[in-house]
């Protein structure tokens, strides 16, 4: 047909169009478009079903082609998800500097592809190879019928999860080398417990802990919380080195200590200057409660409550302290240890060192409802809440508890709260007469203030001494401690607690220059479980 005829023929067809009923132009354009009722040889046909092998084999060749060229956009296009694929793929030859990408596809089992990537890393001069194998998987389009890489985070590299970048650069932070007194690591292999209060120390401390951050390539997750995952490292940082008060052998005899008897913590500190010289636990829940315990401390409190009967004039070391079989306060009777034989006319020395709950209850009516809350706070610095350890401490608990819960306090039980730092630290005090607010970093590392107190007289420091070394050559710690030479003193303390078949145990005591705490949750007598730990540790050390 000639070019004239056609137009004509069209032509009138427009005519037709435009003068006459829609009817009419539905079906002028119908024979335009050629989608007639029947079918027609020019509309596109939408495959489906699997993608062959042919198509898989084009469809990851233009996709690998792509991303070795760094075309993001590109690359993306032959996937099932175009705008993340786009923004991961762009971030591969962007903030990850990955250059020179040659990928080699693999063996072929069905519509999944296995394939290697080679290729460079560079930053600021520094290089270094990456190797790495992965895979992918073609699927057929939904809506176009086309094959697609079924996109994942994990096709451009196997650790990538949803979220996930790659970055290259300087390490989110140096890396950080906790040493102790004398410069010795500690590592949480090595000294398993210390692991979270490492952990603490160094979210705390690491910026002035020095150090300098290495360059590396790693994975920089989307979950909050996750540190990142180094996959190749083009510069080594230098580590900074933070510097602890732990002894490494205290450490480790502390460690070992604790592993013998379940739910235990004991903590170990200097006297003459307040530093802590370990700190360990052995729990099923990995809880520091060497530090941050509320337990009743039992008899251990007992050197608190000497005290306040001896700063207040009440009595003394060598003063009366009867120990009859029971003792009544406020309608609540209080008892001995089974099998303790009663003694009328024991001094305080000797109720002291037998651990007898009755002279001290005896003496309740004497002692003001907040006397020995002002002795705790006052004397030995608990219970203000002020303590700056260097992590998170609990600082002891002594409230001003009138009715039956002010003899209760005095043995340990009421309303009293302690962690071993708290009693270690009540130790400390009453050796040598000064109270220095425990520390396991220096003060001069970050410039806190410590907390202070009054400290003891020098008299009832004598007293104090004389009471904890008769308990413990002659009294309930003569067992756990036997054997131990030098400047040494103790005290047992067992606490009762609701819905346990066992008391807490609990031990303190000193050592030379090293005083120690315990506590065993459900572990009978203070003398039983808490006692072995903390003269392992003692001597060890002290």
């Amino acid at each position: 047909m000639r070019k004239g005829a056609k137009a004509a023929i069209v032509g009138g067809v427009f005519a037709v169009m435009v003068g006459g009923a829609g009817y009419g132009a539905y079906n002028v354009v119908t024979a335009l478009s050629g989608d007639g009722g029947s079918g027609s040889a020019d509309t596109p046909v939408v495959k489906s079903g699997p993608p062959s092998g042919d198509e898989v084999k084009e469809t990851t060749g233009k996709f690998f082609a792509a991303w070795e060229k760094g075309k993001a956009a590109e690359a993306a296009s032959y996937t099932n998800f175009e705008s993340e694929a786009e923004g991961l793929l762009a971030t591969y030859s962007g903030d990850a500097h990955i250059r020179d990408v040659k990928i080699t596809p693999g063996t072929t089992s069905g519509r999944t592809v296995r394939f290697s990537v080679k290729a460079t890393v560079s930053y600021e001069g520094k290089s270094k190879p990456l190797a790495y194998d992965s895979e992918l998987t073609v699927v057929r389009g939904k809506t176009t019928g086309k094959a697609l890489v079924d996109w994942a985070p994990s096709v451009v590299y196997p650790k990538l999860r949803k979220g996930d970048t790659l970055f290259t650069g300087e390490a989110a932070a140096p890396p950080i080398k906790a040493v102790d007194r004398n410069g010795v690591e500690l590592t949480k292999e090595k000294y398993p417990s210390l692991g979270p209060i490492l952990d603490a120390l160094r979210d705390k401390y690491g910026d002035e802990a020095g150090g300098r951050p290495g360059v590396e390539l790693a994975v920089r997750h989307s979950t909050a919380g996750e540190g990142d995952t180094t996959l190749v490292t083009l510069a080594k940082g230098r580590a900074g080195e933070l510097r602890t008060t732990l002894s490494a052998s205290a450490q480790a005899a502390a460690e070992q200590a604790v592993e013998k008897f379940s739910e235990s913590s004991v903590v170990a500190v200097k006297p003459s200057t307040g530093e802590v010289l370990a700190v360990a636990n052995h729990r099923k829940d990995g809880w520091n409660a060497a530090f941050l315990g509320e337990l009743a401390p039992g008899s251990t409190m007992k050197i608190i409550s000497a005290a306040t009967l001896i700063d207040n004039g009440i009595t003394t070391a060598a003063g009366p302290a009867p120990c009859p079989p029971t003792a009544t306060w406020q309608s609540q009777t209080f008892k001995n240890l089974e099998g303790m034989a009663p003694n009328e006319s024991a001094t305080l020395s000797e109720s002291f060192a037998r651990s007898c709950n009755t002279a001290f209850v005896k003496y309740a009516d004497e002692v003001q409802v907040d006397s020995l809350t002002k002795e705790a706070e006052e004397r030995f610095g608990l219970g203000r809440n002020n303590w700056k350890v260097g992590i998170q401490s609990f600082d002891g608990s002594v409230p001003a508890s009138g009715g039956p819960d002010t003899a209760a306090n005095m043995l340990g039980q009421g309303q009293v709260q302690m962690s071993p730092l708290n009693m270690a630290s009540v130790t400390a005090t009453a050796m040598t007469g000064t109270f220095r607010q425990p520390v396991i970093v220096s003060p001069r590392l970050d410039d806190r203030q410590l907390a202070t107190a009054k400290g003891l007289k020098a008299s009832t420091v004598q007293q104090l001494r004389q009471m904890m070394n008769r308990t413990a050559t002659s009294g309930t710690a003569a067992a756990a401690m036997s054997g131990l030479g030098g400047s040494i003193g103790a005290k047992t303390g067992s606490a009762e607690v609701d819905g346990q078949t066992k008391s807490n145990s609990w031990f303190t005591g000193y050592r030379n220059d090293v005083a120690a705490a315990a506590m065993t949750q459900e572990g009978g007598h203070g003398g039983d479980a808490a006692g072995p730990i903390v003269a392992t540790v003692l001597r060890a050390v002290g």
